[in-house]
């Protein structure tokens, strides 16, 4: 991943909390044993759950909106830790990746085989999911399609329907909000956040002018 290809500034951050996040043995291959691999999976994000974006907006991401979204390399960290050697990657997103993610009918779902014998951060991960003292997980990702609705309510609704790419999932042992609530305590998260909404507003404002604009037309043109 390049550096430039990682702009806190295009990304979003939503944090949900799931509580099929699971570590489980990795099976074995022809006979063949992993002892220093284990396996973890979950949904780092979920369809249809209306999100509460810090009081200034309702979120949806829509069901097929990860439909030809790039898998190709994406980190899976601690926190977002991105600065880190990832715990798992999944550079080229097929079998031989110690990350692979896909979706079904819950939302973006992935596994990775983690290194808990020469990872010491991973063999803390892989305990605490053991023993569900981390059930929250987040994704960090770009859009591409999106629509608003409400726009003249205190809080509009933003509906997701296509994601350009996802850069990362991550396992939060920070305390986080409810399955729908994005995660507060990334700054840079919250100001993407508010600058959807005022980009939003803008086009909104924007097209109310040009509609006054054309109605005028149309009325010179009757002679109203």
């Amino acid at each position: 991943m390049k550096k430039n290809d990682f702009d806190k500034t295009k990304m979003i951050q939503r944090s949900f909390d799931i509580a099929d996040f699971r570590a489980m043995e990795v099976p074995t291959t022809d006979g063949v044993e992993a002892p220093s691999l284990k396996r973890i999976d979950g949904h780092p994000a979920v369809y249809d759950s209306m999100a509460n974006i810090n009081g200034w907006y309702y979120e949806v991401i829509e069901r097929g909106a990860f439909d030809q979204c790039d898998f190709d390399d994406v980190l899976l960290c601690v926190n977002h830790e991105t600065q880190k050697i990832p715990l798992a990657r999944s550079r080229r997103n097929n079998a031989n990746s110690t990350m692979r993610i896909s979706t079904d009918n819950v939302g973006l779902y992935f596994e990775a085989d983690i290194d808990v014998e020469n990872n010491q951060e991973a063999k803390q991960l892989y305990s605490s999911i053991s023993r569900g003292d981390i059930q929250g997980m987040s994704f960090i990702f770009n859009v591409q399609d999106e629509t608003w609705e409400n726009m003249d309510q205190d809080m509009p609704t933003r509906r997701i329907k296509k994601i350009k790419k996802v850069y990362e999932v991550c396992a939060s042992s920070l305390p986080y909000y409810e399955s729908t609530d994005i995660n507060a305590r990334d700054k840079s998260a919250l100001d993407n956040a508010k600058i959807a909404l005022d980009n939003a507003r803008s086009q909104e404002l924007d097209n109310s002018k040009e509609l006054d604009i054309y109605k005028l037309k149309i009325n010179m043109k009757r002679g109203l």
